[in-house]
């Protein structure tokens, strides 16, 4: 930016030394850099701010075109369900016997969810076949079952 040499700036140290005087050079000398400074620190946030807006307003291009993109994705997938539905309902509608709306569907159509009554499936098996296999038929409790299997006690 500025074309300032090692001897430019020896010579403007030589005659601020010569017209502020070698006592109050130190002072004004830390003042200045301390000026410096915050003079970099505002123009690098003004860079940033800067940077920021940009980043910012691509950000909302972005924004826009992907919600314009969502868009027309929805309404694309909505009429080829209103599409659908409309073959579906003439479907149906040329199913129905000669005017009748309520149609007798087959037995084997209408899906029912299983009943989850596990108790009655294992009732349901015969004791004697239960005893055969070796299934349990009570409960044992812990003290129960160590006595159980604990081995036989050695007579001398």
């Amino acid at each position: 930016m500025f074309d300032i040499g090692v001897t430019k700036l020896a010579i403007v140290g030589g005659i601020a030394l010569i017209v502020i005087g070698p006592e109050k050079l130190p002072a004004v000398a830390k003042t200045l850099g301390t000026l410096l400074g915050r003079a970099r620190r505002y123009v690098a946030d003004v860079k940033e701010e800067v940077n920021r807006s940009m980043d910012l307003e691509a950000l909302r291009k972005m924004r826009d075109t992907v919600e314009s993109a969502a868009q027309a994705v929805e309404s694309s997938i909505q009429t080829s369900a209103d599409e659908v539905q409309d073959q579906v309902q003439k479907t149906w509608s040329a199913a129905t016997y000669a005017g009748q709306e309520s149609v007798q569907l087959p037995y084997y159509s209408v899906h029912q969810i299983p009943k989850k009554r596990w108790r009655a499936k294992i009732s349901a098996t015969p004791n004697w076949y239960k005893a055969r296999s070796g299934t349990r038929t009570k409960a044992l409790s812990g003290a129960a079952r160590v006595a159980r299997f604990r081995p036989p006690k050695a007579t001398p």
